[in-house]
């Protein structure tokens, strides 16, 4: 799933980096959409897979793949962790300083009111449910392998616990702010346009990024510096999680096989550039993302969680072991409510909505795309990342796991629990 998120995932960051040379003389103009659709992306009439190259597009991504590979073969401690020791304060600054523009506009406060208002209905509504743990999963990065991966560069009786709440609160916080500067800008838009927030297009997917806030920023005053310092946070954002995904395939692939961990960035991040640039560089290049994007996020990070919970509890009853460990090494002990979220409230949950989903999509399609197209980008991909999961975990490691000792030792853990 992280191969496959890192290929679509940087065509985004890519259109954000374009729109961020875009911002400083509006270039999009008085139609946002008509510019998005036709003047940078030229997308087709009709889905399909290998349109035409559009150059526009390919550049932008192969500079930001570039990048990625450099980070790559810098090493975790000398490329990651400077990238992001470097771009989150930076990105903390400057998108704090595009919400207080934000907040000093004409209509923001009906922004940030709407925003804060809740529509119970809506709960009611599986789809709602998985696309919101598929953001959360995405957003924390769990069940796709990043802080499975990031874990294993720490020391062994590192602090689990502690780390893991300022992580998800820090995480939270961020989507507070931002969600108060983008609702106060569309805020804004709903005054300037005389009708209220919910009745706003656009409001979903590359249309609030890419459609919505431009217009915004055509009526705005100092509309290309606020467009600038937007575009900017969201490509320093989408570069700093891109990194940690290609991190994943990387350092996989150096543990499995053995290989030089330069070689494995270089030959990973090869491999994906080529594939991304040939997929999503297209003029057919928007509907391949748009179909990917649903399956993998919201069918196969969700399927992801629910399986390796029930795996770990259920099936290989580990759950006592690891909640023996946190409470071992951590300075806050998690207990058995933990193992009891784990292992019964985020299978169950979760797999009912997950179900509801996969039936909703296999009898009702995925929006207005063709059902060959669907079948090809959603069904099959999906049907791909499990077989190949297959055949890799098969592969014998170079290195054994039970070469590894543990700390503390399982024995001691198994008392515990």
């Amino acid at each position: 799933m992280s191969f496959v998120i890192a290929l679509y995932y940087t065509a985004i960051i890519a259109w954000a980096l374009s729109y961020f040379v875009f911002s400083f003389d509006l270039r999009w103009g008085d139609d946002p959409g008509g510019f998005l659709m036709g003047d940078f992306l030229h997308v087709a009439d009709a889905p399909g897979i290998g349109g035409s190259l559009v150059l526009g597009v390919a550049v932008p991504l192969a500079i930001i793949w570039l990048a990625a590979i450099a980070v790559l073969t810098m090493g975790v401690r000398k490329g990651v962790e400077r990238v992001n020791v470097i771009a989150i304060p930076l990105l903390a600054v400057t998108f704090s300083a595009l919400v207080i523009r934000a907040l000093l506009l004409p209509g923001a406060a009906d922004g940030v009111n709407a925003f804060f208002t809740p529509d119970w209905e809506v709960l009611s509504d599986p789809g709602v449910w998985i696309a919101a743990y598929g953001q959360i999963f995405f957003s924390l990065s769990i069940a796709f392998g990043i802080m499975i991966t990031y874990a294993s560069y720490r020391r062994r009786r590192a602090n689990l616990t502690g780390p893991g709440l300022v992580v998800a609160f820090a995480n939270s916080s961020f989507e507070l702010l931002a969600g108060v500067g983008v609702f106060a800008t569309l805020g804004f838009l709903a005054h300037q346009e005389g009708v209220g927030v919910g009745d706003l297009e656009g409001l979903t997917g590359i249309g609030l990024s890419f459609v919505t806030f431009p217009a915004i920023l055509s009526q705005m005053p100092g509309g290309a510096l606020f467009g600038a310092l937007f575009f900017a946070s969201l490509t320093l954002a989408g570069f700093t999680s891109l990194v940690s995904i290609l991190q994943v395939t990387s350092a996989a692939v150096q543990e499995k096989f053995g290989v030089a961990p330069r070689r494995a960035a270089l030959g990973v991040g090869i491999v994906s550039a080529v594939l991304s640039i040939a997929l999503f560089s297209t003029t057919t290049g928007l509907y391949v993302l748009d179909v990917a994007d649903h399956f993998t996020n919201n069918i196969g990070v969700v399927a992801s969680a629910v399986i390796m919970s029930v795996a770990t509890v259920w099936v290989l009853r580990r759950g006592g072991e690891l909640r023996a460990h946190l409470d071992t090494v951590s300075t806050i002990r998690v207990g058995w409510p933990w193992l009891a979220a784990v292992g019964v409230v985020v299978p169950g949950v979760l797999g009912y909505m997950l179900v509801t989903v996969v039936i909703t999509l296999a009898r009702d399609g995925y929006d207005t795309y063709p059902t060959w197209f669907v079948v090809t980008c959603g069904w099959a991909l999906l049907a791909a990342m499990i077989a190949f999961a297959g055949v890799t975990t098969a592969v014998r490691w170079r290195v054994p796991a039970d070469a590894v000792t543990p700390w503390p030792a399982i024995e001691d853990l198994k008392e515990r629990a």
